[in-house]
């Protein structure tokens, strides 16, 4: 396997839309390579959030982790999506998934059977390639588009030649593998009780991708939470996950609660403390 150099995003847990500028400024002065906002039902919009991390960063790479997209129009994310790759300079990343049905998030009366959300997942994401790609008309089972301007396409033009789609993944479904080759990267889901199972299906994830044809710099993500006042010790949680193949980690702060000021001093705290790489390796 040829090892890419592994990157490292931090995904914002919360707070004001205010905090949260600030807490992605410091990302992109302490060295990190991304960062991330949660797309809420309602709160601090993201993708407002993320054109305004755009103008105050040089060098993170900016997405949601991530956009439910079945509950989404496509065409109106591929429009945020381009817009802020332009604002950015190239830096955004589209994150998707079938959105999580979970009894403490709110219902707003979407569509909640797995089987219709993965359809469109699926057509979602042909139709916002479709789209970057300048295409004019898209038909499928739940989505059409028809535009006869060609100027629509120029002026949404990305700045990136292929603006990655990261995907959820379920390994080893085979379903769900598909639609992950379809795209840039995947955000693997696994059965794994412990963190050997789960180092073990990233292997064997990164050799089925290999084994269908995926480029090496193909994206797989891990994710967790490192300690800010231990270096070592972040490293080293970290390294094993890019031995077995992995491209990023996101570092993750799920638990709740999180809007806290305690946690948002956390979150500065492991912000400022820099990403969780070995100083000795080649990057």
């Amino acid at each position: 396997m040829v090892q890419t150099a592994m990157r490292y995003a931090f995904v914002l847990p919360g707070g004001t839309a205010a905090e949260q500028l600030e807490q992605a400024v410091l990302a992109d002065r302490a060295g990190w390579d991304g960062v991330f906002v949660w797309e809420a039902a309602y709160g601090v919009d993201a993708w407002t959030l993320l054109a305004a991390i755009a103008t105050r960063t040089t060098r993170v790479r900016l997405g949601t982790m991530l956009t439910p997209l079945p509950w989404r129009r496509p065409w109106k994310v591929a429009s945020q999506v381009a817009t802020l790759d332009q604002i950015s300079g190239g830096r955004a990343i589209l994150a998707v998934g079938v959105g999580a049905v979970d009894a403490g998030l709110p219902r707003t009366g979407e569509i909640l059977d797995l089987h219709s959300r993965a359809e469109r997942l699926d057509e979602g994401i042909d139709l916002i390639r479709g789209l970057w790609e300048g295409s004019q008309s898209f038909q499928g089972r739940h989505y059409q588009y028809q535009t006869g301007r060609d100027d629509l396409a120029f002026v949404a033009q990305p700045v990136q030649g292929r603006i990655p789609i990261w995907v959820v993944g379920v390994w080893p479904r085979p379903k769900s593998m598909r639609r992950v080759l379809r795209c840039d990267g995947v955000i693997p889901q696994y059965e794994a009780d412990d963190r050997e199972s789960g180092l073990e299906a990233i292997r064997s994830l990164r050799a089925w991708l290999t084994e269908q044809g995926a480029k090496p710099d193909f994206d797989v993500l891990a994710e967790g939470e490192t300690p800010a006042d231990d270096p070592e010790a972040a490293a080293a949680a970290v390294e094993p996950w890019a031995d077995a193949g992995c491209t990023w980690w996101l570092e993750t702060r799920w638990e709740m609660p999180q809007h806290t000021p305690e946690r948002m001093r956390q979150v500065r705290e492991r912000l400022a403390a820099g990403p969780p790489a070995r100083k000795d390796r080649a990057p």
